[in-house]
């Protein structure tokens, strides 16, 4: 199929070279061009704006960074909205806060367009591997239009509902808990060293003991031997978490554990650990916080 693939960051680089290894026609655009130069070695074909990676398209698969970046994307001046043409399909791949889920649902419904939410969990090296899981909602028939589509990234899709809202709220929640785990390896860890076991076989003890988690190993391993390139950074988690508590509180919902945890991510970016790793990070918080009552 012809798809326009637009923002190609840690995430959307991965994904668009597993499109085009499916052997999918590929228009890309990125803000920044040269994010696109080792796509376009592959076949991919350079668009100098959003609507000209959409033109011809069977669909399109945002991966932008935020509500901000789609905004200016959609709605600013020259709007893809406006552009796109009857009946296309758009995949929103991107993790967005579920009142922008909303908008986007209504302004597609009222231009004939399909909207499928179709947010993913892993990391870049996970996309690379075609093993993100996808969470998926919308229209049946969109849905199903979707699906072979996004079948080459991932290990596993799951559709949570017809309103692409659902799924975006998915994704929030879903990183709300790795935030949440990491937030608990990390103090676990600075309450073992204390008790002078190390780290790591605290780790390993108590994961083979009560989780069996693949993820917490993961992370586990991520924050005690940090990577030389960041994945997810605490402000992208920071950003994350503020999507979950407005969601929340637009259902008259309170989160008392992500209430706390924003302070956490707040007092990591003012003293410089914004762009830290987000495991890293967290549990650099913990162990600072951890020193303090000493």
């Amino acid at each position: 199929m012809k798809i326009g693939f637009l923002g190609l960051g840690k995430m959307g680089t991965p994904m668009a070279r597993r499109l085009l290894a499916a052997g999918h026609e590929l228009t890309v655009w990125n803000r920044s061009e040269a994010r696109a130069d080792p796509l376009i070695h592959e076949g991919a074909v350079l668009a100098g704006t959003p609507a000209e990676a959409e033109l011809g398209a069977d669909a399109i698969i945002t991966m932008l960074f935020d509500d901000a970046a789609h905004e200016n994307v959609f709605f600013g001046a020259h709007g893809l909205m406006e552009e796109l043409s009857p009946g296309v399909l758009h995949i929103s791949c991107s993790t967005i806060s579920v009142a922008l889920s909303e908008r986007l649902t209504a302004e597609h419904s009222s231009r004939g367009h399909q909207f499928v939410a179709a947010p993913v969990f892993g990391r870049p090296n996970v996309a690379e591997d075609g093993r993100l899981w996808i969470v998926m909602a919308g229209a049946e028939a969109a849905v199903a239009k979707a699906r072979p589509l996004l079948e080459p990234l991932s290990r596993g899709i799951t559709v949570v509902g017809r309103e692409p809202r659902q799924a975006h709220a998915v994704k929030l929640g879903g990183n709300f808990l790795i935030s949440a785990m990491i937030h608990g390896l990390g103090e676990s860890f600075a309450y073992a060293a204390a008790q002078g076991i190390d780290p790591e076989i605290f780790l390993e003890t108590v994961n083979s003991a009560l989780f069996q988690s693949p993820f917490y190993a993961a992370y586990g391993n991520v924050m005690l031997h940090p990577p030389e390139q960041p994945g997810a950074t605490i402000e992208l988690g920071a950003k994350d978490l503020r999507l979950l508590r407005e969601a929340a509180a637009s259902r008259n919902t309170r989160l008392s554990l992500a209430d706390n945890m924003a302070e956490i991510f707040a007092e990591a970016s003012r003293i410089g650990l914004g762009n830290e790793d987000w495991a890293v990070g967290q549990y650099r918080m913990a162990q600072r916080r951890a020193a303090l009552v000493r």
